[in-house]
C-alpha cells in the first residue's frame, strides 16, 4: 500500500503537470499564519507553497517566495513574527519557477535584501523569462518577475546574513539549478539540522525526454547526485517547497496535538531521495519502451 508521503510527493508532481492546462492551485494562494517550524525557523508561506524565515537579531533569511500574488500575505506574516522587512538581509531560492520564485523581485524591493542562487538559477531570475535547459522549459508558463540583480554563488557556499548560517547544495534535475539549502536551529538547549529540499521530481514539457537529452544532456546524472545528497545529509527535519512533499502539514498537527518531535525524523530525506528516484525510473522506463 503506498505511504501518504508517498502519494503526497506524486500529487506534488502531478499539481505541475495540470497547472499548465487550468489555473494555479487555490491552496497556492491561500493565505497561512506563520507557524514555527524549531527555535528561529519560521513558515511563512501559503497553504500550499512553502517559504522559510530563518532569524537572528541581527538579521533575517528567506528561502522561496511563492506566486506572485503571495508577496503581501508572506510579507504579513514576517512582520508578523517580529522581523521588520528591512531586517531580511538574504534571499535565496529552491528553483527559480513562478511557484516558488514568483515573488522575490517585489520582495527584494521591499526589504532591500540580496537575492542570491546557483549560476543557472542566478541567471533564469535575472531574466524574469523561462530559461533553456529547465524541462518544463517548452510548458504554457508563467515565469518569475525579472529580478534586478542576482549574486551568483557555489555549490557548497556558506552564506551568512546577520546571525544565521545556510549552506547551498546543487541538487540539481527538476531544474539545472535546483538547491536544497541546510542549516541548524536550536530551542532550549536542543539543536537540528533543517534540510530544506528541493524538489526532485522528473516533471517536464510533453515532448521533453530525461534519457538521451540534448539541451540538458547531464540531467540523469544531476538527479542520481541530488539523490545521494539527500540520502547521506545530516537531516532532522526535512521541508520542502510544496509542503504536502514532506508531510508537513500532518506533521504539524501531530506537533501541535502534544506529539512533540513529530517534525523530527531522520530517516526521512533518505526517504524523500527514495520516492523521486522510484520516479525518475518510471518515467525513463516508459520513455525507453517508446
Amino acid at each position: 500500500m503506498a505511504t501518504l508521503a508517498a502519494v503526497s510527493l506524486v500529487v506534488s508532481a502531478l499539481a505541475f503537470v495540470h497547472v499548465y492546462a487550468q489555473d494555479q492551485p487555490a491552496s497556492w494562494s491561500e493565505p497561512q499564519k506563520p507557524v514555527r517550524i524549531f527555535g528561529n525557523t519560521w513558515y511563512v508561506g501559503t497553504r500550499g507553497l512553502s517559504a522559510i524565515l530563518i532569524t537572528s537579531p541581527t538579521g533575517a533569511v528567506l528561502i522561496d517566495a511563492a506566486v506572485r500574488e503571495a508577496a503581501d500575505g508572506i510579507a504579513s506574516n514576517i512582520t508578523s513574527v517580529g522581523v521588520r522587512l528591512e531586517d531580511v538581509k538574504l534571499i535565496v531560492n529552491s528553483h527559480a519557477h513562478n511557484d516558488h520564485a514568483g515573488a522575490i523581485a517585489e520582495l527584494q524591493r521591499r526589504t532591500g535584501a540580496t537575492v542570491a542562487a546557483l549560476p543557472w538559477s542566478a541567471e533564469a531570475l535575472k531574466s524574469g523569462k523561462k530559461y533553456a535547459g529547465d524541462p518544463q522549459f517548452e510548458s504554457p508558463t508563467t515565469p518569475p518577475e525579472r529580478v534586478a540583480k542576482v549574486k551568483t554563488i557555489r555549490d557548497g557556499e556558506v552564506l551568512r546574513a546577520g546571525g544565521v548560517e545556510i549552506t547551498a547544495h546543487k541538487t540539481a534535475g527538476h531544474t539545472p539549478g535546483s538547491t536544497t539549502w541546510t542549516w541548524r536551529s536550536c530551542e532550549e538547549g536542543r539543536c537540528v539540522d533543517i534540510v530544506y529540499a528541493d524538489s526532485l521530481t522528473a516533471v517536464s514539457a510533453d515532448k521533453f525526454r530525461f534519457t538521451d537529452n540534448k539541451t540538458y544532456p547531464h540531467v540523469i546524472d544531476d538527479f542520481t547526485r541530488g539523490y545521494a545528497f539527500l540520502r547521506s545529509a545530516s537531516c532532522d527535519i526535512l521541508v520542502t517547497p510544496h509542503p504536502e512533499a514532506s508531510d508537513f502539514w500532518p506533521r504539524i498537527a501531530k506537533r501541535d496535538g502534544g506529539e512533540r518531535d513529530a517534525l523530527i525524523d531522520r530517516t526521512q530525506c533518505a526517504r524523500y531521495a527514495d520516492r523521486a528516484d522510484a520516479q525518475l525510473q518510471k518515467r525513463l522506463a516508459t520513455e525507453r519502451a517508446k
